[in-house]
């Protein structure tokens, strides 16, 4: 039975305000890179310091996730996401008053990191996985990351001129106010989100034993670790690159703005294009392009325009990963524990997060340079190329026996 005017007008408003809170989360998360630099050299601090921070952050992320989605799963979404969004708000906040590496770990670090991981957009991917139907599931989380990569199009710039006008420290209390409207937003994902919870019968325990039997589910997280390494290691020290090689602040925010814009392009045309191939060989094809742009862009003279071109090109593969990816756990594994299963899926990412930050700051305080990182980057890139093929993206056998 199709959809009546009413229903599809509800779920797709439940889309476009999903797709405002990945905005605000991912919006404000893209603009940290912007502090390195100032921050660093204000507080005395070696780049390594705030690396750390951001490395502890991508961590915190990644290990509250699945936590993150197992209540979410069972308790519903919009209390998660009302939750995250309050320490996202405090540790943005927080990271304004530090005066010391530790309290910078323990806001910026810590308290961001479970914001985030309470407050992500994974979380509202699951919630709309079972509110959208399936020939209409892969677009919206497709939708729903573009609006993310929207943020970060937006609100880099806006974080720039916030700390041009008033110094970084009253920038990051403006940007904690800006993320904090997530809280009042969260209330629009309960309702089917929630009254969907019960609809198959199978327990938590019996769906992760499921995934971790399944080969395509492993090569699946193997795979989104390097999308984590790629993404927090570009977002963070990009702008910083982009100074130390002689160009100004504003095209080092320019650059990640760019990649949020094209990423919009390319999320939606990934939502696209899964409904009409197999998603994993996409996901292939994403990671061998990353890994060509990066070598590209370490092997030309740098300049305005080839950071720019860099962007633009890094921008269609960025987050154009998560609705594929998203895709597969909700087609093999059907959507009632897929913020579960997307939850340790996404802790693999973080967890290439933390090894992209840390080592990044760790390697240029050390080397001077970020050559060794950005040609990991190329060399991780290949093996996630690889890695996505062998996946078997039918449903698993309970799910098919069940139709």
């Amino acid at each position: 039975m199709g959809m009546s005017v009413r229903q599809s007008r509800k779920m797709w408003v439940l889309v476009a305000i999903g797709g405002l809170i990945a905005l605000l989360g991912l919006g404000i998360r893209a603009n940290f890179g912007l502090f390195l630099a100032p921050m660093s050299a204000d507080l005395g601090w070696g780049r390594e310091v705030f690396a750390l921070a951001i490395a502890i952050q991508n961590l915190m992320w990644g290990l509250g996730q699945p936590l993150a989605g197992m209540v979410a799963d069972r308790f519903g979404t919009a209390r998660v996401l009302a939750l995250g969004g309050l320490l996202y708000g405090l540790g943005v906040y927080g990271m304004a008053q530090a005066s010391s590496p530790s309290t910078l770990y323990m806001t910026g670090g810590l308290l961001v990191g479970l914001g985030m991981s309470a407050a992500s957009f994974s979380l509202v991917l699951a919630a709309l996985g079972r509110i959208v139907p399936e020939r209409y599931r892969t677009l919206a989380f497709g939708i729903t990351t573009a609006a993310g990569s929207m943020g970060q199009f937006l609100l880099v710039p806006l974080g720039q001129k916030f700390m041009e006008a008033y110094g970084w420290s009253t920038a990051l209390i403006f940007l904690a106010v800006i993320v904090a409207l997530i809280i009042p937003l969260s209330t629009a994902m309960r309702g089917r989100a929630e009254e969907a919870v019960g609809a198959m019968k199978q327990s938590m325990g019996e769906a992760l034993r499921e995934a971790g039997q399944h080969s395509g589910y492993l090569y699946l997280t193997a795979g989104f670790f390097v999308c984590g390494f790629h993404v927090a290691f570009i977002a963070t020290h990009l702008p910083a690159y982009i100074t130390d090689r002689g160009l100004s602040a504003e095209i080092g925010a320019w650059s990640l703005a760019t990649v949020g814009l094209f990423n919009v392009f390319g999320a939606i045309m990934a939502g696209v294009l899964g409904n009409r191939f197999q998603k994993k060989n996409l996901l292939s094809l994403i990671y061998f392009s990353r890994a060509v742009i990066i070598a590209l862009f370490v092997l030309l003279p740098i300049s305005s325009t080839t950071v720019l071109l860099f962007s633009a090109a890094i921008g269609l593969t960025w987050l154009s990963t998560v609705p594929l990816t998203g895709g597969i756990v909700a087609q093999v594994f059907g959507p009632r524990y897929m913020a579960t299963l997307f939850g340790f899926v996404f802790l693999s990412h973080q967890f290439g997060s933390f090894l992209g930050v840390w080592l990044g700051g760790y390697l240029f305080d050390h080397t001077g340079s970020y050559d060794i990182v950005w040609w990991l980057g190329v060399a991780l890139g290949l093996f996630a190329a690889l890695v996505h093929l062998p996946i078997n993206e039918r449903p698993a056998t309970r799910l098919a026996a069940a139709e």
